[in-house]
């Protein structure tokens, strides 16, 4: 076939066009060098990511277990006590029964409270202090990186 140009006379100027099917689309091998560089990009950005998204959980669980200990102080305040270990965590959100200074709620949800790998948070009343645990990704004692323990 032959490629045919056409002429259009614009005032002075001539402009030339080829036909729409000589120059349409891209090569194959234009798209396997573009698919090749995003391949190579991801490749190399991806661990990163995953790195700073297992960071971030981390930070979010120590952040929460904050929260936690703030409620539970000034549930310590208002009862003379913290929650025992029946009670839980679910005492900052609905009053316990007995307790007569309950002034809360200390947190919403308590009770529905999840770490960022969406396991509970570990309440224990050891004599005069609380400890509240998160277990990490694997849900087990010790670890490291995100199935590291994390604890106030």
């Amino acid at each position: 076939m032959k490629k045919i140009a056409r002429q259009l006379v614009f005032g002075s100027r001539i402009l030339v066009r080829k036909n729409a099917s000589s120059t349409a689309g891209f090569s194959l091998v234009e798209l396997l060098v573009v698919l090749a560089i995003i391949g190579l990009i991801v490749g190399l950005a991806a661990p990163q990511v995953l790195r700073y998204l297992g960071t971030a959980r981390i930070d979010t669980a120590k952040t929460q277990i904050r929260n936690i200990e703030n409620a539970l102080e000034l549930y310590f305040l208002d009862n003379n006590g913290y929650p025992s270990n029946e009670e839980g965590l679910g005492a900052l959100s609905k009053a316990p029964a007995g307790a007569a200074s309950w002034n809360g709620p200390y947190l919403k949800n308590a009770d529905a409270l999840s770490d960022p790998w969406q396991k509970p948070y570990i309440y224990k009343l050891e004599g005069a202090s609380v400890r509240i645990v998160s277990l990490g990704r694997d849900g087990k004692e010790g670890g490291d990186g995100e199935d590291q323990d994390i604890s106030n």
